[in-house]
């Protein structure tokens, strides 16, 4: 098979390059999705987007590839690239050239005008075949939604003019700059930026999750079939099978991101679970948007009511809250502790009970998905209770296992 660099489908290289960033250990022969010729020609095929970050290390197995980005030092994600490099037929290319002429300046022309138009235009080429009208049609209409045209009615006929732009990009570019390595669907920021003569390199992001870019594509459709209150079936990577998928017939409500990890999460009504749940989208393979949810509105007002307890992406089956309380002593001086509660309460509230302590309280639907941060706190616990006992009593099992780990004594 030729190598090309431009690609049709998304999917295929969306799995490599997650491979090559998070699984950059392995080898040629431990890629198993594909044939080794295939694996050849998706590797030359990133290499040739991010020459700057592929890297190659020798091992007894074999040659490993992967991916290195040190964000401190980059200020622009360079994954972005992989979404520029869609493949065109030549007639799409003569197409959009002839139609952007067609309607140059403020013209005005009907689709009759416009097939017209293109046949005096094909009459310069040889060999060129004109286009039928339903094909014509439906690029006006693509245009249309991507706002390059608009389209009126003229007395009995639609007419199409181009859009003006009346947008100066250099006031918006430091905006732009900041919103395509921050916003999930950051590439069309990217993209805007391609479009200046010099893209702004001044800054930085502490923490820079650059991988997200990669499921723009399934974020995109999610986010339409949320506009348009559309079911969709999403195909999701099977664990026991990860070259399959399962499908999920499902109506998606909302997006979540993780701040610490910079994962994203989508959380729909599952038809068939007859429950609210959470999908990772990095781990949905595809999205096919089927007919508008009569009970729309119902289902968004659900996701609203168990957004307001939720401390993480965890759902247990039952409808059920586990309320915590958590009593801390804090020393004077220690007011950071006290501000710190306040940053990360979420869906919690703080209560200061004396000068030496507070406490906090939450009603979550999963309170196992507080533990990691319940134990920051380590040392300033005075008292820990929940409704699910589980909880408490993993803390303390913990805690005493770390004590005795060093020599302490176990706690009560």
């Amino acid at each position: 098979m030729a190598y090309s660099e431009l690609i049709k489908s998304f999917d295929r290289i969306r799995e490599y390059m997650r491979q090559f960033y998070v699984y950059g250990f392995r080898t040629r022969a431990e890629y198993d999705m594909k044939s080794a010729r295939s694996y050849d020609n998706e590797r030359r095929r990133v290499q040739s987007w991010l020459g700057n970050y592929m890297r190659f290390r020798q091992e007894a197995g074999g040659r490993e590839v992967y991916l290195s980005v040190d964000s401190r030092s980059v200020a622009h994600n360079p994954l972005h690239q992989a979404f520029k490099a869609k493949s065109f037929t030549d007639g799409d290319i003569t197409l959009h050239f002839i139609l952007l002429d067609l309607l140059a300046g403020d013209t005005e022309l009907s689709i009759h005008e416009i097939m017209d138009g293109i046949e005096r235009h094909m009459t310069h080429f040889d060999d060129a075949q004109m286009p039928d009208e339903s094909t014509v049609r439906k690029k006006l209409k693509e245009y249309e939604k991507l706002g390059l045209l608009v389209c009126e009615k003229n007395g009995r006929e639609l007419v199409y003019r181009r859009r003006e732009d009346c947008v100066t990009l250099e006031d918006w570019k430091d905006a732009v700059a900041f919103y395509s390595e921050a916003d999930p669907l950051g590439v069309i920021g990217s993209t805007i930026l391609d479009r200046m003569d010099e893209a702004p390199d001044y800054i930085r992001h502490k923490h820079h999750y650059m991988l997200g870019v990669l499921d723009s594509e399934v974020l995109c459709s999610l986010l339409m079939a949320i506009g348009e209150s559309k079911a969709v079936e999403i195909g999701v990577r099977s664990r026991r099978k990860p070259s399959g998928a399962m499908m999920h017939t499902v109506f998606p409500c909302r997006v979540y991101v993780g701040a610490e990890s910079g994962r994203q999460y989508l959380l729909s009504y599952h038809y068939k679970l007859k429950r609210m749940t959470f999908h990772r989208i990095d781990n949905i393979l595809t999205v096919k948007p089927l007919g508008i949810e009569d009970r729309a509105q119902w289902y968004y007002d659900l996701s609203k009511r168990i957004g307001q307890n939720l401390w993480g992406v965890s759902l247990k089956k039952d409808a059920g809250l586990d309320h915590i309380e958590l009593t801390l002593h804090v020393e004077e001086g220690e007011f950071y502790i006290v501000d710190r509660l306040e940053r990360e309460k979420r869906c919690g509230t703080v209560e200061r009970v004396d000068n030496h302590t507070v406490r906090f309280t939450a009603d979550v639907h999963d309170a196992s998905e507080m533990l990691p941060w319940l134990r920051t706190f380590t040392g300033r616990i005075v008292d820990l209770t929940c409704t699910d006992s589980m909880i408490a009593e993993t803390f303390y099992e913990d805690l005493n296992a770390l004590s005795q780990m060093y020599g302490g004594e176990a706690h009560v």
